[in-house]
């Protein structure tokens, strides 16, 4: 990459506080910034790393007020993050121009395979699966009978995906994903065993999905497991049977949804958030991290926090007041002393 300020600041209808002719060479962090590197400010967490930072040149927001001067070139956007994104993908994002398919695969006689994929070795495409133009499936992954895989979707290695899945356009599955295994479905018997309920049904995905390495999204009991378009998950995250993810919805790290809970559109769940079977979370809801969602969530753009959650304002004062507890239970004993003086005189 080699742009100057003034380039950046037109492609993006901003302004140039600086070196006009500054030339951007690399991407980098506020905090570890780089001569000729390209930094961005959104986080008013790391403002204090504006007045003192190496990096050349940063993306900062049109309304930004220093309280200081800088050293730095300030390039002025409307939404700084955005920008320093966009310029990743299209300058710095290695792009999967790989096709072809391997020897060493076992592709059955009956699947459809279309243009200008790649399949990589020992990768098993089962009976009825068909798998659409621009596909990457890179090594060592199972595709179970009657899967559809359609254009543009990559699926990095060791992934397994079962019958019946449907999965849609420019989807990314990354690495040691389960798609389509059963749900955690047992009938408790009078003797206090179990009996396996079977688990008929399948798992769809639509388009623009990214779901992050070794997570799990089980099969529906009967019927589906849906996640809508947009949707973003990352790591270690488990989805079980029935569940339905609504659009553009985010959820983080080591988060469990259980079986039949409706998340909606736009939601941003944190990492290790606990989530009830059988309730529905209304849209654009947030919920902080490690929390537990016990009951349905009906006011739309609810912020949440805590186990089990309430409104975040509610779960501030808590805290709060939890954090006093043990100064309050010292002016306690200092009172109960008091009054035991009391009674003896």
């Amino acid at each position: 990459m080699l742009l100057k300020s003034i380039e950046i600041a037109e492609m993006y209808n901003g302004e140039v506080n600086g070196d006009h002719n500054l030339v951007i060479h690399s991407l980098c962090t506020i905090e570890d910034g780089k001569v000729n590197g390209l930094a961005f400010l959104a986080n008013p967490k790391y403002t204090s790393f504006l007045y003192d930072t190496q990096a050349s040149a940063v993306l900062i927001s049109k309304d930004f007020v220093l309280e200081k001067p800088v050293t730095t070139t300030l390039i002025k956007v409307e939404n700084p993050y955005a920008v320093f994104t966009d310029i990743l993908n299209r300058y710095f994002c290695k792009k999967i121009e790989l096709s072809g398919i391997s020897k060493n695969t076992d592709i059955d006689d009956s699947a459809i395979i279309g243009k200008n994929v790649y399949i990589d070795s020992f990768v098993r495409i089962s009976k009825g699966v068909i798998i659409k133009d621009n596909v990457k499936i890179f090594a060592n992954c199972f595709i179970g009978e009657n899967t559809i895989i359609d254009e543009g979707t990559v699926i990095f290695s060791n992934v397994n995906i079962y019958d019946h899945t449907q999965i849609g356009k420019n989807c990314i599955i990354h690495s040691g994903t389960t798609i389509g295994a059963d749900g955690f479905g047992f009938a408790p018997q009078k003797d206090g065993t179990f009996i396996k309920i079977p688990q008929i049904g399948n798992v769809i995905i639509h388009d623009q999905v990214e779901i992050g390495a070794n997570s799990c999204i089980d099969r529906a009991t009967l019927g589906s497991t849906v996640i809508h378009s947009g949707v973003k998950i990352d790591n270690l995250v488990q989805i079980a049977h029935n569940c339905v993810i609504g659009e553009n919805t985010v959820m983080a790290a080591q988060s469990g949804v259980s079986g039949s809970t409706k998340i909606g559109k736009n939601c941003m769940i944190g990492g290790q958030v606990g989530i009830v079977g059988h309730i529905t979370i209304a849209d654009s809801t947030q919920v902080g991290a490690q929390s537990g969602i016990s009951k349905t969530v009906k006011n739309k753009g609810s912020v949440l926090r805590g186990s089990p959650a309430q409104d975040i304002k509610s779960q501030l004062k808590l805290e709060a007041l939890v954090r006093q507890l043990p100064e309050l239970y010292e002016k306690i004993q200092e009172l109960e002393n008091q009054l035991k003086s009391l009674k003896n005189s």
